[in-house]
């Protein structure tokens, strides 16, 4: 019995011992019972848990490189993925301030849609995911170029301002532009209610912006000029960032007559007043056109040498004058002529002139109710006149362009 008992107890030690073995194979071999059934389906027999820790395959590149300086404001920046898709780009400025980019369709890169500005620190962060979604990102910083030359835009009108429906938007570069491309890109103009708004290069230094009509009355306009880093010519660079807002204000458009010597004043779509006029004599003829008021001046000074008439005249205190051109076309008042010569002769140099009186004193003059019934950016009209039409570029005159070569 005892001998039998020790040969039974022998057996169960030796089951414990083998049992205990095949515990520890299987708990580090990772057999079917540590997948929770006999189909192997666990983590380690799929593989995922080394799948879920490993790496991206997607790998990012930011040109140009973590901390490079002086980096072209254009053609420089450039994200990309390679074995993944780019997810997510961001570009800003130390103000936070971002650029605007795309991403490409197929995801594979990044470009921004507008030039950098000069002299500025940017920080990319740019996010891409492979094919089994995994990220992978990338932040690097650079720091743009200080140009040593830059040009700005002298505008027209007036930031706050409220002008006539003829006042195109004008801009005068102080370095001539071989680019006029890269700049018109950079100076968005709009309106409310919209309407559709071109630029036409004067030269290589003027730029103008009109609709195809006269604005409607009440037109909200904004202008914004993103200048900053634009490469205008070889070397020279845009320095202004600047947003101009304007109101149009009543439709006033008065149409000159040379050859019956009146002007008639319509306002918002009647007349409101006829007066009588006298335009540019028979060897001094007006131009005929369409003319925007630039400027005004209660008095103001008339040197015929600074227009090609030699000494002709010099008259130092002209009232209530009003440019119509840049080669000296005004709608001034008039008191060194006879009150008859209005209406029935054409004496002056080629201004259009009202009665009025000297000192610019007399508010019921002729000339005084034009000059306060007028703003900047109304239109006076000239017809009649036996001269050429006005040149677009005489003033802020491109009215008298039509649309199609306007916008060619």
């Amino acid at each position: 019995m005892g001998r039998r008992g020790r040969r039974r107890g022998g057996v169960r030690l030796q089951a414990l011992a083998a049992g205990a073995m095949l515990l520890v194979l299987t708990a580090c071999g990772g057999g079917e019972s540590a997948g929770g059934g006999t189909g192997g389906q666990g983590p380690a027999a799929q593989g995922g848990g080394s799948q879920g820790n490993a790496a991206s395959q997607a790998v990012v590149t930011i040109l140009p490189k973590d901390g490079a300086e002086s980096v072209a404001t254009s053609g420089a920046l450039k994200v990309t993925a390679a074995q993944g898709k780019l997810t997510t780009v961001t570009v800003a400025d130390s103000k936070g301030t971002e650029v605007e980019g795309r991403i490409a369709a197929d995801g594979a890169s990044w470009s921004p849609t507008a030039h950098l500005a000069a002299g500025t620190q940017y920080k990319v962060h740019a996010i891409a995911k492979d094919a089994e979604g995994r990220e992978s990102a990338k932040d690097t910083t650079f720091t743009t170029l200080v140009p040593k030359n830059t040009f700005i835009g002298h505008y027209t009108p007036e930031h706050g301002s409220t002008v006539g429906v003829g006042m195109p938007v004008s801009i005068n570069f102080t370095r001539g532009i071989t680019d006029p491309e890269a700049v018109e890109k950079a100076i968005k103009v709009t309106a409310v209610p919209a309407v559709r708004i071109e630029g036409h290069w004067f030269g290589n230094d003027r730029l103008d912006f009109r609709p195809e009509n006269y604005w409607a009355a009440g037109t909200k306009v904004t202008v914004e000029l993103n200048l900053d880093g634009v490469e205008g010519r070889p070397g020279v660079y845009g320095k202004q960032k600047k947003t101009v807002s304007f109101t149009i204000g009543r439709r006033q458009v008065s149409t000159v007559d040379a050859s019956a010597k009146t002007m008639k004043i319509e306002r918002d779509g009647k007349i409101i007043k006829t007066l009588p006029i006298t335009a540019g004599a028979p060897s001094t003829t007006t131009y005929n056109g369409q003319m925007v008021i630039s400027e005004k001046y209660k008095v103001t000074r008339m040197n015929g040498a600074t227009v090609g008439f030699g000494g002709e005249y010099d008259i130092k205190d002209v009232p209530h004058a009003m440019r119509l051109s840049t080669s000296g076309t005004f709608v001034h008042g008039n008191y060194w002529a006879s009150a008859g010569t209005f209406g029935s002769a054409n004496v002056s140099h080629g201004c259009v002139g009202l009665q009025d009186a000297r000192g610019a004193g007399d508010s019921s003059m002729p000339a005084a109710w034009f000059y306060d019934s007028s703003i900047i950016g109304d239109v006076v009209v000239v017809k009649n006149s036996k001269d050429k039409q006005i040149k677009p570029d005489n003033g802020l005159n491109g009215w008298n362009m039509d649309w199609s070569e306007w916008i060619a």
